[in-house]
C-alpha cells in the first residue's frame, strides 16, 4: 500500500489541475486531429496576416505549432505538438518543448509557425535527433500584432517564425529555445 502525503497530494492536484487546462493536443486522438489544427492555424494566420501567403509561396517547408501553452512561476515550460508540412502536405509530427528559469509568472498560449527558406535549412532540420530553435531565427513581426511585411532581407533568412494569436497573461513570446522532436501521435 501506498501512502502518499499532503504535499504530495497537492503537488499531484496541481500538475493535473495545470494539464487539463491545456489544449495543446497531448492526449488528442492523433494524426487527424494535429491536421485539423494545423489546417485550421494556417486559415486563421493567412486571414490574419495576408503577406504570410508570400513567405509561404517562398518557403522549401513549414513547421505549424497551432498550439503552444507556456506557464511559469520562477520556473517555466512550454510544450505544444504540430506537422511539417512540405508543398501542403504532412510529412511528419514534431513535439516542442521548452524550460526556462527566472522572473516569471503567467500562463498564455500562442500558435507559431516556423518558415524554412532555404533547402539547407529543412534538410539540417530533419536531419537533427532534436532541433534547438536559435538565434539563426528571424522574426518577421514582433508579439504586438503590427503588420506583417515580407521584407527582402526577411526572407533571406534560413528561418522565419511568425508567432501569433497570444491569449493568456504573460508578456512575451520567443521561440529561441525551444526544442523540437519528431514524434509519432
Amino acid at each position: 500500500m501506498t501512502v502518499i502525503g499532503r504535499r504530495g497530494l497537492l503537488a499531484g492536484l496541481a500538475a493535473t489541475g495545470l494539464t487539463a487546462g491545456c489544449g495543446n493536443g497531448v492526449g488528442s486522438v492523433g494524426p487527424a486531429t494535429i491536421d485539423a489544427r494545423v489546417e485550421a492555424t494556417l486559415q486563421r494566420m493567412y486571414a490574419r496576416y495576408p503577406d504570410t501567403r508570400v513567405i509561404a509561396d517562398k518557403s522549401v517547408g513549414m513547421l505549424v505549432m497551432p498550439v503552444m501553452t507556456e506557464a511559469g512561476l520562477g520556473f517555466g515550460g512550454a510544450y505544444g505538438r504540430g506537422a511539417l508540412q512540405i508543398d501542403g502536405v504532412t510529412v511528419d509530427y514534431y513535439s516542442a518543448a521548452r524550460g526556462s528559469v527566472g522572473p516569471q509568472i503567467g500562463v498564455q498560449q500562442y500558435s507559431h509557425v516556423l518558415f524554412f527558406m532555404t533547402q539547407e535549412a529543412l534538410e539540417r532540420f530533419r536531419s537533427g535527433s532534436g532541433w534547438a530553435a536559435g538565434a539563426d531565427i528571424e522574426y518577421a513581426f514582433n508579439d504586438l500584432g503590427e503588420n506583417l511585411s515580407a521584407e527582402t532581407t526577411t526572407t533571406r533568412s534560413p528561418v522565419i517564425a511568425i508567432v501569433f494569436g497570444q491569449a493568456g497573461l504573460r508578456a512575451g513570446v520567443t521561440v529561441e529555445g525551444t526544442k523540437y522532436t519528431r514524434i509519432i501521435p
